[in-house]
């Protein structure tokens, strides 16, 4: 076979047989293909589109490029979640413990923050000790003692998709439905799930801004995940405006501790229990979402999830008693809060998630470049949600930064990011609607 001629091919608008797509990304996983030859293919296909059989065969052979986890052994179902990357979505750090203490078998592999969404790894990172870098075999042993493990992708699984994903980075071929469901799905089946939940966000602050292409995203995903055997449920939500009030590594802790406790942010706590729900009811745990809801709630309510959490931590080199009490890890930043203009006397009207972010990460939330270090203590609290009620002087938000020379001009980008109202506003649905393999439905 020739790279050359598969390249041509699908730079003329012909669909690729699966051997074609094989032959390109095991030569290039194997050092024979080098990377314009890849970067070539990568663009022919982006601006050619590919077919469901095409992302099929893609999805394939980046799965079978590295390592595939076997939970068969288990006496549980093993079942994941996956978010397509938000504001302030910490809910991996609930969702995790809390389905681990009803009994689902949870191998979370998560990543990094990405572009301008934060990242679970750095997230859980920002817990002194916690190591996200197991073993395979240390993955292994925490599944079958504890029943969920929280890492980041190892080099032996599905390698393909580590290299690819660099090339499309710098060739401007991220945000492509194919190469998405294709990296998505090659980890997620890698760790021998039996059910999957997908988080498919749309809005300002997520990477796919534009709802349609969310739901296609979201259907690609679930055909895709049900073609290899493997459970999957979506749900679509809102990514216009931050979910929950933090937004920072060390400060989204905070608040999936308190949701933990059954304190945190009420939209929070509803996507939290959505989702747990379905990830209980996939393992058959529950006859349905809504029971596994209950189940969930219970978890929460008799503080079975927040301790299922600490022995995470513990179990991963973390310090379990700042979990228990997050003051243990005493913040080393002093907030600069800003309060509402004395103008202001009404609601909150909009909250621009992708503002919000751009702020976080000048502040040190996140990576302007990849070689930048992230501080675990930067980072934003919004003190008002949408629709909630405001008056002047009372504080609005809060910045964390050790950046001092910054704060000035960041302090006034982040009130660019709201808006108010003399009206009253009615608050946003989190949750838009549900899919499975045999279509859309209200989430509601």
């Amino acid at each position: 076979m020739d790279a050359i001629q598969i390249i041509k091919k699908k730079r003329e608008g012909f669909e690729l047989v699966k051997n074609d797509i094989h032959f390109l990304i095991e030569g290039y996983t194997a050092g024979r293909i080098p990377d314009y030859q890849m970067a070539a293919f990568l663009m022919a296909a982006q601006l050619q589109g590919m077919s469901l059989d095409e992302t099929i065969a893609l999805t394939e052979v980046m799965l079978k490029s590295g390592r595939i986890l076997d939970f068969s052994s288990s006496s549980s179902t093993v079942i994941d979640k996956h978010s397509t990357g938000g504001v302030g979505d910490k809910v991996s750090l609930i969702l995790a413990p809390l389905a681990g203490a009803c009994g689902v078998r949870v191998p979370m592999i998560s990543g990094r923050g990405l572009a301008h969404t934060g990242g679970t790894l750095d997230k859980l990172e920002s817990i002194p000790g916690f190591r996200t870098d197991l073993s395979i075999h240390d993955v292994y042993s925490q599944i079958r003692d504890l029943g969920v493990a929280m890492i980041g992708a190892t080099k032996e699984i599905a390698p393909a998709d580590r290299q690819i994903y660099a090339l499309r980075d710098v060739t401007a071929n991220v945000d492509f439905i194919p190469f998405i469901t294709a990296s998505i799905l090659s980890k997620k089946l890698a760790e021998g799930l039996e059910g999957l939940v997908l988080d498919v966000k749309c809005g300002r602050g997520a990477f796919m801004s534009d709802s349609a292409l969310a739901r296609e995203l979201a259907e690609t995903l679930v055909h895709i995940g049900e073609h290899f055997g493997m459970s999957t449920i979506a749900l679509l939500t809102e990514m216009d405006h931050p979910l929950g009030h933090a937004v920072g590594n060390w400060l989204e802790v905070e608040e999936a501790i308190e949701c933990l406790r059954g304190e945190g942010p009420k939209d929070v706590q509803d996507l939290s229990f959505l989702l747990a729900g379905e990830m209980i009811a996939l393992a058959g745990l529950a006859d349905s979402p809504s029971e596994g809801i209950h189940l969930a709630r219970t978890a929460i309510s008799s503080g079975r999830a927040l301790d299922f959490f600490s022995k995470i931590v513990k179990a991963q080199g973390g310090d379990p008693k700042v979990i228990m009490d997050p003051t243990l890890r005493m913040r080393s930043i002093e907030p600069h809060t800003l309060n509402i203009p004395l103008d202001v006397n009404g609601y909150v009207a909009d909250i621009d998630a992708f503002k919000v972010a751009e702020v976080a990460n000048t502040l040190g939330a996140g990576r302007l470049v990849i070689e930048d270090e992230i501080d675990p203590e930067a980072g934003i609290i919004l003190h008002a949600k949408i629709g909630d009620r405001v008056t002047p002087g009372l504080p609005i938000v809060s910045l964390f930064t050790r950046k001092t020379d910054i704060i000035e001009q960041q302090s006034i980008k982040i009130m660019d990011a709201l808006s108010f109202s003399s009206k009253p506003v009615k608050e946003t649905p989190t949750i838009l609607d549900r899919l499975t393999i045999n279509g859309w439905e209200s989430a509601s």
